[in-house]
């Protein structure tokens, strides 16, 4: 063998290839995450629309919006999100980069919605923590 042929048959460390397959299971994570998430959020876009009444919020909290604008913001955030999602699975370098500034975006619309349904806001804030994690540390990784 010449010395090229024979460095394309070098063993890669055993430590390498399973930190590989755990970046790839993350970002399969990540991507599978994202995609359930921007369903829900979709769905929650289309309850705040077609059923004005069934979110109260509270009174005297710093962001007021009608029911209809939040059902606007959560289906345009939960399509972006899901279809994000979809380029990261794909493998998509640009499925990692705007799925992070997604993943941020849907978080701090969920933060704002807090006072309309405190447990689903602080369900989809936490998913999106991990998602930002797991497509920032291990993006890299599955790239190469």
């Amino acid at each position: 063998m010449t010395e090229q042929t024979a460095s394309q048959y070098r063993a890669v460390p055993k430590d390498q290839v399973t930190s590989s397959r755990w970046a790839a299971g993350f970002i399969l994570f990540a991507g599978v995450i994202m995609i359930m998430a921007g369903i829900f959020q979709f769905l929650a876009g289309l309850v705040a629309l077609f059923q004005n009444d069934f979110y109260v919020s509270t009174p005297r909290y710093l962001l007021e919006f009608d029911a209809t604008s939040w059902g606007w913001i959560h289906l345009l955030v939960g399509a972006l999100v899901a279809l994000a999602g979809f380029g990261v699975l794909a493998g998509q370098t640009w499925g990692r980069v705007v799925g992070i500034g997604l993943a941020v975006l849907s978080a701090l619309a969920n933060f704002a919605f807090i006072p309309y349904s405190p447990f689903w806001s602080l369900t989809i804030i936490a998913l999106d923590v991990l998602v930002i994690w797991a497509l920032a540390a291990h993006g890299r990784e599955v790239a190469a």
